[in-house]
């Protein structure tokens, strides 16, 4: 059972900056792609990056030009650093790990960790 342990969450101050970290109990290597992902209180869970395996990346429209995804294969770490954190980015932030197998794709969800930014 693949287990992903996401930290680096806190409180922070508008315009600040936070790094995430989700750590992986098997080689990357083997997901399809892993990303992270933002739920706020009553809203639905939402993509705010991914990486492929390749390194190939995707950035919501929030995300674009303040938060960068990336991976370090050796760790078996994936990382968000936030930059210019607004109050709007308050929410549980996700990991999660795709691995496709034939015509079918499994997704891997770690614990969550909390993400609050101050005015």
């Amino acid at each position: 059972q693949v287990q992903l342990v996401e930290s680096g969450g806190g409180l922070v101050q508008a315009g600040g900056s936070l790094r995430l970290s989700c750590a992986a109990s098997e080689r990357i290597f083997r997901f399809n792609t892993m990303g992270w992902y933002q739920q706020a209180p009553g809203k639905q869970r939402e993509l705010v990056a991914d990486i492929t395996r390749t390194g190939s990346t995707n950035y919501a429209d929030s995300a674009k030009g303040r938060f960068t995804i990336s991976r370090d294969n050796a760790k078996n770490t994936v990382y968000l650093q936030m930059n210019s954190l607004k109050t709007e980015d308050t929410a549980v932030y996700y990991c999660s790990a795709n691995i496709a197998s034939g015509f079918t794709i499994r997704t891997y969800w770690g614990q969550g960790t909390q993400v609050t930014v101050s005015s």
